[in-house]
C-alpha cells in the first residue's frame, strides 16, 4: 500500500529553507489565521491543520531547533510530524509550547497557557476634576488656596483592605490567588477572570463594616493647591495621587484643578500680551504726546508719534502677563483709541474749520 511522505516543516508554512525568521513568522501568521478553529468552528480538518502549522513553527522559530533539523532531521526522509508534537524520524521536538505571546495579538489575548501570569490585581482609582474661580488679578500673580473635594477614600476603618480590623483578605480558594480560571476548549484553554474573586486574587470572609467591603468610602478633604502666576481660563492644574483611591491596593486617581478667571474690566488676554485701550486727544495723535498707560506694575509713561492713528498698538516690552512654561513675561500692547469730541465750543470749531480749509481731501485717492 502506497504511504505518504510526511512533510517537512518548511513545506507546512510554504517557505524556502533558507527563509528568514521574519518571513517564517509572517506565513505563520497568515495560515493561524486562516486554520484557527475561532473561525472554523466544528471543522476537524481544520484544526489539524492548524496543529500541524504551530508545530512547524515551534520549530523553525527556535533557533536551536531548527539548527537541529536541518542537521539531522530529513537526514531519514521521515522529516514530518504528527498531532502536537514535531516528530522527524527518531528526532522529536517536543511540545508545542505556550502560544499565548503570539496569539494574544491574533485573537484578543485567547490560547494563553492554563493559570498563566495574570494581570495587576489594583485597579486604579478615578481621576476627578474641579473647578476654581480667580480674579483676573489673581490670575496673573498667583495665589495659594485650600479648595474642598468630595470623593471616594481609602477607608477610615480598613484603611482600604477591605476587610473587618484584625482580620486580612484571604487567598481565593477558586483559582488559588492567580485572578483567572481556564476553560478547557479542546486544544485551548482559555483564560478568563475568576468569577469569585472577580480577578483579585484574594477574597473577604469578614468585611469591613463601615465599607461593606468595598475599601472605600466617600469623604470630603481639602486640599491646599498653589495657583502659578500667568494661569489662564481653563489652565489645568494636576495633583498627582490626590482622586479617589484605588481597588484592591491600585494606586490613586489624579485631582485636576481647573482655573476659571474672571474677565478684567481693563485688560484683554492675547496669549502672554495684554492689550489696554488708551484714549488720546484729536490734537495728541496729530501732533505727538506722553501718555500714561496702566500695566499690572502700576503706571507706565508711552510717547504717542505725530500723526499716530486710531488702533494703533503701541508695545511696551515686559508688561504683560507671566509665562506659565517659561520665565519671563509677555507684553502689554496700548491700543491708542482717538476721542472725537462730541461738542465744540465756538473757538474750537473756528479752529477746526479753518484746519480743514488748509488741509488736503482724504478722499481724493478715490476718485483719481
Amino acid at each position: 500500500m502506497a504511504t505518504t511522505t510526511p512533510r517537512s516543516p518548511y513545506e507546512i508554512l510554504g517557505v524556502p529553507k533558507g527563509a528568514s525568521a521574519e518571513e517564517i513568522k509572517k506565513a505563520y501568521r497568515k495560515l493561524a489565521r486562516e486554520y484557527h478553529p475561532d473561525r472554523n468552528p466544528g471543522d476537524a480538518s481544520a484544526e489539524e491543520r492548524f496543529k500541524e502549522v504551530q508545530g512547524a513553527y515551534d520549530l523553525l522559530s527556535d533557533p536551536e531547533k531548527r539548527k537541529q533539523y536541518d542537521a539531522f532531521g530529513s537526514a531519514n526522509g521521515r522529516g514530518g510530524f504528527q498531532g502536537g508534537n514535531v516528530n522527524f524520524g527518531d528526532f522529536n521536538v517536543g511540545d508545542l509550547g505556550d502560544l499565548g505571546d503570539l496569539f494574544g495579538g491574533l485573537f484578543g489575548g485567547r490560547g494563553g497557557r492554563a493559570g498563566g501570569a495574570r494581570t495587576s490585581r489594583g485597579q486604579r482609582g478615578s481621576d476627578v476634576e474641579v473647578e476654581i474661580n480667580l480674579s483676573f488679578e489673581d490670575s496673573l500673580k498667583g495665589v495659594q488656596t485650600k479648595i474642598p473635594v468630595t470623593l471616594e477614600t481609602a477607608c477610615s476603618e480598613c484603611h482600604g483592605s477591605g476587610a473587618k480590623p484584625g482580620t486580612a483578605p484571604k487567598i481565593c480558594p477558586e483559582c488559588n490567588g492567580r485572578g483567572v480560571v481556564a476553560e478547557s476548549q479542546g486544544f485551548f484553554a482559555l483564560s478568563q477572570p475568576c468569577p469569585r474573586c472577580h480577578g483579585n486574587g484574594t477574597v473577604i470572609e469578614d468585611p469591613c463594616p463601615r465599607c461593606g467591603g468595598s475599601g472605600r468610602e466617600r469623604r470630603t478633604k481639602r486640599y491646599t493647591v498653589k495657583i502659578p502666576a500667568g494661569v489662564k481660563d481653563g489652565t489645568r492644574i494636576r495633583l498627582k495621587g490626590k482622586g479617589e483611591a484605588g481597588f484592591a491596593g491600585g494606586e490613586a486617581g489624579d485631582l485636576y484643578v481647573v482655573t476659571r478667571v474672571q474677565p478684567s474690566k481693563l485688560y484683554e488676554r492675547r496669549g502672554d500680551d495684554l492689550v489696554v485701550d488708551v484714549p488720546v486727544t484729536f490734537s495728541e495723535a496729530a501732533l505727538g504726546a506722553t501718555v500714561e498707560v496702566p500695566t499690572p506694575d502700576g503706571p507706565v509713561s508711552v510717547k504717542v508719534k505725530p500723526g499716530t492713528q486710531d488702533g494703533t498698538l503701541l508695545r511696551v516690552k515686559g508688561k504683560g502677563a507671566p509665562k506659565l512654561k517659561g520665565s519671563g513675561r509677555g507684553d502689554l500692547l496700548a491700543r491708542v483709541k482717538v476721542e472725537v469730541p462730541k461738542k465744540l465750543n465756538k473757538r474750537e470749531r473756528e479752529l477746526l474749520e479753518e484746519l480743514g480749509r488748509g488741509s488736503r481731501d482724504p478722499r481724493e485717492a478715490l476718485f483719481s
